[in-house]
């Protein structure tokens, strides 16, 4: 009786198969950061594959920021993003970042200067 039913339950499982793992910096996230260009508010999509992070900063009003060069070392992140200017041009800011539960706090830097920026998990 006991070997049926682990064999039934071994069945079931197999047939509805195991969720896919998410990696605990996949899902949306709420940015802030404040520089001298101005305060920048963005709902943020990252998702992890192995050592590599994509994603993108949606800015609103059909501006987009998409994640380069992202990089995951244990808790810490990297990436960088290309931040159009109101004056012309773009800028690209180096961020790093700790995860720590459900918020991220790192810096950004660029021409010379770092700002402070973070993120919560919507």
């Amino acid at each position: 009786m006991k070997i049926r039913l682990l064999t039934a339950l071994a069945l079931v499982l197999l047939a509805t198969g195991r969720p896919t793992a998410m990696a605990p910096i996949d899902g949306t996230w709420d940015f802030a950061m404040n520089s001298p260009m101005g305060t920048v508010e963005a709902v943020v999509t990252l998702k992890a594959d192995g050592s590599t992070l994509t994603g993108q900063f949606d800015l609103g009003g059909g501006r987009v920021w998409t994640i380069d060069a992202g990089a995951i070392d244990g808790d810490r992140i990297t990436f960088q993003i290309e931040r159009d200017r109101p004056s012309g041009g773009g800028m690209t800011y180096d961020m790093a970042g700790t995860l720590k539960g459900d918020t991220i706090a790192g810096a950004a830097s660029a021409m010379g200067t770092t700002v402070d920026w973070t993120m919560s998990r919507k």
